[in-house]
């Protein structure tokens, strides 16, 4: 099979995993922020797209009905004013109580600084070359990114399904992904409206130390615990809190109470800036970097060489401050 995710012109690559233990497409599900467009045009051009319809929640979030792989959503990504929008004018409601005046303040002032958000259904991996079509098309018609104003603090996340819910894989990911985390940042060349509003911290030091030492294989139990222990937020651009959660939930509950972390088997990455209106801009970019992780992962003698190194790496202080470990993944741990 071709590397890309089409066999043919797509710039997208292929993880080593394809597919899990069940034998099925890995998923992956995808959320682009962006403003430009109105909420009823972005849903028009999509339903459009996968052939579906679209399905008024309220007046402030869409629902894209027929796609085989799950509803895909559009909404104004402000929880109050999505509230605010299925509720009645019934006056015992917050929204009645409110009054039209001041939802429509609150309306404007959304409109201005919060992005409407596109959230795909989880799609399989020979699908997600649909994304890079979807970009084209709403860049088309007007969508705007993250570098289009300053205020505009709009990210582009993915949730890749895990291959295995083994501890060893799950920590092989850990592993490579805290390697690479100092080249995946320049890569993204995260915007700075994104870096001090937005969830794209890195882990801490002390953390890394741990995973990435040459001993490090824990259990699954002892793998969630050593990363609550030092990353009980969702801030983090690798955030494992939701799959953790889908893995042990009283577990994780028992430090992370945070309504806003659901459950779910997958990688939530969310270090990407979108700049949905640059005309070169893609989701191949982000995500082929991200394919660098799960190479890393899945190649068990170059993970561990290359966590010897970083190891050494973070252990001479001289070397962290003059050194260029970005430069040394390039030449010797990535995979072209």
């Amino acid at each position: 099979m071709s590397d890309d995710m089409t066999g043919e012109s797509s710039p997208l690559q292929m993880p080593p995993w394809q597919h899990t233990i069940d034998g099925d497409w890995r998923r992956v599900g995808v959320e682009l922020e962006m403003t430009g467009l109105t909420i009823d045009q972005l849903a028009e051009i999509v339903a459009g797209y996968i052939g579906g319809r679209v399905d008024t929640k309220g007046r402030y979030e869409r629902a894209l009905k027929g796609d085989p792989a799950g509803d895909w959503v559009v909404e104004l990504d402000f929880d109050l004013l999505k509230r605010l929008g299925r509720e009645t004018r019934d006056k015992s409601t917050f929204a009645g109580e409110l009054g039209d005046s001041a939802e429509e303040v609150l309306k404007w002032l959304a409109e201005t600084l919060v992005p409407l958000e596109l959230v795909s259904p989880p799609l399989p991996l020979n699908r997600l070359g649909e994304i890079e079509k979807i970009i084209g098309m709403l860049r088309s018609a007007g969508a705007k990114g993250t570098s289009d104003r300053l205020v505009n603090a709009f990210g582009m996340q993915f949730n890749p399904e895990v291959p295995s819910t083994n501890p060893d894989v799950l920590t092989a990911y850990v592993k490579a992904y805290a390697c690479l985390y100092d080249w995946l940042f320049l890569r993204a060349d995260i915007n700075v409206s994104r870096q001090v509003t937005n969830y794209v911290d890195a882990y801490p030091v002390d953390y890394v130390r741990k995973v990435v030492a040459p001993d490090y294989w824990p259990d699954l139990s002892t793998l969630i615990d050593d990363y609550l222990l030092d990353n009980p937020t969702r801030n983090r651009a690798l955030d494992l809190l939701p799959l953790f959660l889908h893995l042990d939930q009283g577990r994780v509950r028992k430090v992370v109470t945070d309504p806003l972390v659901k459950a779910r088997p997958t990688f939530h990455y969310r270090l990407p800036d979108c700049e949905i209106h640059l005309p070169q801009w893609g989701l191949y970019q982000a995500w082929n970097d991200w394919v660098q992780v799960e190479r890393l992962a899945a190649d068990r003698d170059r993970l561990e060489a290359c966590c010897q190194a970083y190891t050494k790496y973070l252990n001479q202080p001289l070397e962290r401050w003059f050194g260029d470990w970005s430069k040394e993944l390039e030449g010797q741990w990535l995979v072209r």
